[in-house]
C-alpha cells in the first residue's frame, strides 16, 4: 500500500474511433476530498463509469487500496447528476433502496436510515413522495440513499449542477458539513469551479479530450470552511488559475 485508496495510472479510454481519456493519472487518499474539473465533453464522468465498472478501461491501472480493482473488492457509491428518486416510493423507501437491494430486510432498511433523516435535513419528510419535496431536499435524500449503503467511497458526478444558484450554494454548505462530520472518502465530479475549491482537498483538471491531466492544486483553506472563504486571496488565486488553464489548455 502507498497510502492512496484510489489510484489511475496512465488510463486510457477511447469509444470508437473517439479518444476521451488519455494516460489519466490521479489518487484519492483514505478520508480525502477530491474533484476533477474540465471542459464539457473531456471524460470526466467516463472516470466515473470506470469506476463504477459500467465501461473498462483500453490501457492503464486502476488500483483500490493498492490492488487492481477488479479483484480489490471495493465498491462505490454512486450518487448521479440527477435524484433519479422513484416517484411511487416514499421517501424513507426511497433512500432505502440500496439496502434492499443488496438483501436487507424493508425494516431492518428503515432502522438503519430512519437516524439519519434528522442530520439529513429531512425529519417529518420520511412518508412524503419524492413530488412533494423540494429540488434541494430531494438532492439530500438522494445522498443519504448513496452514503446509507455505507461503501468504499462516494463518486459524485455534479451532483447540484441541475439546481438554481442558491439551493446549490446551500447544498454545498451542508455537503461540506456532513463530510466534515463522517470523512467519507470521495471523488467530485463538477463543472463548478468555485463549488470544487469550496469543497475539495484537492482538485484535478482535465485537458480536452483525449483527456490529459493538466493541473493538481492542494486546497490551503482550512476546515471547516465557510462561504467567506471563498473571497480570500488563497481561493481566488486558485479559481482564477484553474479558469485560466481551462480557458487556454495551458499544461504544467
Amino acid at each position: 500500500m502507498n497510502g492512496h485508496r484510489l489510484e489511475l495510472r496512465d488510463v486510457s479510454k477511447s469509444f470508437g474511433a473517439m479518444p476521451v481519456l488519455g494516460d489519466v493519472s490521479l489518487t484519492v487518499g483514505e478520508g480525502e476530498f477530491v474533484s476533477i474539473v474540465g471542459p464539457s465533453g473531456a471524460g470526466k464522468s467516463t472516470i466515473l463509469r470506470l469506476l463504477s465498472g459500467s465501461e473498462r478501461a483500453d490501457a492503464g491501472e486502476i488500483l483500490f487500496d493498492g490492488h487492481a480493482l477488479g479483484v480489490s473488492g471495493a465498491s462505490f457509491a454512486f450518487m448521479p447528476q440527477r435524484d433519479a428518486l422513484m416517484p411511487w416510493r416514499r421517501i424513507i423507501d426511497n433512500t432505502t433502496l440500496g439496502l434492499e437491494v443488496k438483501g436487507m430486510s424493508r425494516k431492518e432498511a428503515h432502522a438503519r436510515v430512519a437516524p439519519l433523516f434528522e442530520p439529513f435535513g429531512l425529519a417529518g419528510f420520511e412518508h412524503h413522495y419524492p413530488a412533494q419535496l423540494s429540488g434541494g431536499m430531494r438532492q439530500r435524500a438522494a445522498l443519504l440513499r448513496t452514503v446509507v449503503q455505507e461503501q468504499d467511497m462516494l463518486l459524485l458526478d455534479e451532483p447540484f449542477g441541475a439546481l438554481d444558484a442558491l439551493t446549490r450554494t446551500q447544498l454545498q454548505e451542508w455537503l461540506q458539513e456532513m463530510w466534515a462530520g463522517h470523512r467519507w472518502t470521495a471523488l467530485l465530479i463538477t463543472h463548478d469551479v468555485r463549488e470544487a475549491v469550496f469543497l475539495s482537498d484537492r482538485i484535478y483538471v482535465l485537458s480536452p479530450r483525449p483527456a490529459r491531466v493538466v493541473a493538481e492544486f492542494q486546497v490551503p483553506l482550512s476546515r471547516p470552511r465557510r462561504l467567506a472563504d471563498l473571497g480570500s486571496a488563497a481561493a481566488r488565486a486558485i479559481e482564477t488559475d484553474i479558469l485560466e488553464r481551462l480557458l487556454h489548455h495551458q499544461a504544467i
